[in-house]
């Protein structure tokens, strides 16, 4: 058995889920044993069964294949609201609107 934690967080608050899986768990399903869900729920579900996931900041490939190793955090990373290109062009067209 493999100890791992499972990591989400909002602007707000955050949650570190500890589990204890067996070897051969991917990260894909150890979000979904975290039932993160239950704990934000005002997200969708699907929120968390298909969001981007990485371990110790670290974007994994492919979430679905990736097997944990004893003392991994995964973590589940929200969409970005904005695109950070759309956001820098917003703030150069303010300054030059001020200017």
């Amino acid at each position: 058995m493999l100890r791992v934690e499972v990591a989400f967080a909002m602007p707000q608050r955050q949650r570190i889920v500890e589990l204890t899986v067996p070897e051969g768990t991917t990260a894909r399903r150890a979000v979904a044993l975290a039932e993160l869900e239950v704990h934000f729920p005002e997200l969708a579900p699907e929120t968390f069964a298909e969001a981007d996931l990485g371990i110790f900041g670290r974007a994994l490939r492919e979430p679905e294949t990736h097997a944990l190793a004893d003392g991994d955090r995964v973590e589940v990373y929200r969409p970005l609201e904005l695109d950070p290109k759309a956001a820098r062009a917003a703030r150069a067209a303010r300054a030059a609107r001020s200017s």
